[in-house]
């Protein structure tokens, strides 16, 4: 018995041992909550891919994650959960913290888990309509970000209703984020003059969802039991607000929409809501003081009219936020936690989905607290010193909204689950076909990639290495049947490459996926 222990301690002890090591669970830990954006041809500066490029910087990330700067996630999650969480957990800061602590070990390379490929492509494929704006050099300095929108035709000739939305950077490099508004009324116009536009001239201009470095995009339930969608009329535009960050002037972009709709006469979907049910539109910030701004809705006491499900929310405030929170309260004082932001960062917003939808019942009253720093305290103050700051749409100006996406509420809708929910629609935009590989590993004589169910004429098929470097593009140039990709096992010069791991990204008809291979 006693040895049996000793032999239990012994392989738990073996099992620390490696796991806090690159190639034991710190390199799935940067797959899963870094490479998003630290990836070659991503939103940040630097990649963080591989053991050889994180290596020289732990440090910096050790005082990253020791400050809770990254990864970027503002909402309390004491407060509230949400679906797609940024954040580290307080098993993985430390476990994070304790490799670095321990010299950073790589453990043994061949273990280590295969890295994610970023293809900086579409997810879910070409969708039914594309909208794009045009080419646009930024106007971003070293000192200034650069706020453009662009009012874009939908040119669709009938209502219909969206199910999924996914905005793919022209550049991603320079886009920050991008907000995605519906205008069915036409009031909107391009304004690239002022490199200042931070939002719509109108309130009626609905947002439909934002775009940030590594978020996901916005896919509704919609399939059985849970069809979700938002309305679109005929002749609609799309109003497409795009930020720059500083240091990217006269880089180029040219970012897109992709809208996937129902089809034609589909019932039984339920009509998804967004609105900015929490507003001030009339206030002032006086300087070199912190001012406390509250909203509700409804006003009065009566409550909201009937029964709503609360599916996410996006609290907006400018350069003056320090924190921000919404809730609501019922007839017993009791309350429901929408979210809480306690350091708020203009540089860091995104629409937060619950895991569940929450069930706002009759006769409760939606609440907003936001505050204000406009003091020279405030680093991202614009002012020095500080001015007065009233409500505008520059980004030099002030907002408080709290925009929600919500429904209608039908008994039950509580208890959906909706990380299940949005996972089940997301195999409506799987894989069209099935892929197989052989032989694998390959040999001198090359690898045939087989698709059961034939591919496009437009097919990609991206070779990467194991650090994420791009080997080669095959196409339908390299079919030797209607069915079978070949590769030869050489790069783009045409040279023979190396044995190694390699990963295949493959957009077919619209599609991506993702396999791996050996060459030996």
């Amino acid at each position: 018995m006693i040895k049996y222990f000793s032999l239990l301690a012994f392989s738990a002890l073996v099992y620390c041992v490696n796991a806090q090591t690159w190639s034991g669970e710190v390199a799935q830990l940067f797959y899963n909550k870094c490479t998003q954006c630290h990836h070659q041809g991503g939103a940040a500066p630097s990649s963080l891919m591989t053991y050889q490029e994180v290596s020289p910087m732990v440090n910096a990330v050790a005082d990253a994650v020791g400050q809770d700067r990254m990864p970027p996630w503002p909402p309390d999650n004491n407060y509230q959960t949400y679906l797609h969480t940024r954040s580290l957990s307080s098993g993985e800061k430390s476990l994070l913290l304790s490799w670095i602590a321990a010299s950073a070990p790589e453990g043994n390379a061949s273990a280590t888990p295969p890295p994610p490929v970023y293809n900086n492509n579409t997810i879910l494929g070409n969708g039914d309509l594309i909208v794009q704006m045009p080419n646009y050099l930024s106007k971003a300095t070293a000192f200034a970000d650069d706020y453009v929108c662009f009012s874009i035709p939908t040119n669709l000739t009938q209502n219909r209703i969206l199910k999924a939305v996914e905005v793919i950077p022209g550049n991603r490099e320079i886009v920050h984020h991008a907000l995605v508004y519906l205008d069915d009324t036409g009031i909107e116009q391009t304004d690239t003059t002022g490199g200042n536009c931070a939002s719509p001239s109108s309130q009626n201009t609905k947002l439909i969802m934002g775009f940030t470095p590594g978020a996901s995009p916005l896919v509704l339930p919609s399939v059985s039991p849970l069809k979700m969608g938002i309305n679109i009329a005929a002749g609609a535009k799309i109003y497409l607000n795009m930020h720059y960050p500083e240091g990217s002037f006269g880089m180029m972009d040219s970012t897109k929409v992709i809208l996937h709709f129902y089809p034609i006469g589909t019932t039984g979907v339920r009509q998804v809501y967004a609105s900015p049910v929490l507003a001030d539109y009339a206030f002032t910030l006086p300087p070199n003081q912190m001012t406390t701004l509250s909203a509700q809705y409804p006003n009065g006491t009566a409550g909201v009219p009937i029964d709503l499900s609360v599916i996410s929310v996006f609290p907006h405030m400018h350069l003056l936020g320090h924190d921000i929170k919404a809730y609501a309260t019922g007839p017993a004082n009791d309350t429901i936690k929408f979210i809480n932001i306690p350091h708020w960062d203009f540089h860091w917003q995104d629409f937060y989905f619950f895991d569940h939808l929450k069930h706002l019942p009759t006769g409760y009253t939606i609440k907003g607290k936001a505050v204000y720093d406009n003091t020279d305290q405030n680093i991202h103050n614009p002012n020095s010193p500080p001015q007065t700051v009233s409500v505008g749409y520059n980004t030099t100006d002030e907002m408080f909204i709290i925009y929600f996406h919500y429904m209608n509420y039908l008994p039950g809708d509580e208890n959906y689950d909706l990380a299940t929910l949005m996972n089940a629609s997301l195999e409506e935009y799987g894989n069209v076909s099935t892929i197989k590989t052989y032989p694998n590993p390959m040999g001198d004589h090359g690898l045939n990639i087989v698709f059961e169910g034939g591919f496009d004429p437009e097919i990609k098929v991206l070779v990467y290495d194991l650090k994420g470097t791009l080997v080669n593009i095959l196409s339908q140039a390299d079919a030797i049947n209607p069915n079978t990709i070949f590769w030869k096992g050489n790069n783009q010069n045409g040279a023979e490459s190396s044995a190694g791991m390699y990963y295949l990204s493959i957009n077919n008809k619209g599609k991506m996926s993702t396999t791996k291979i050996i060459k030996r």
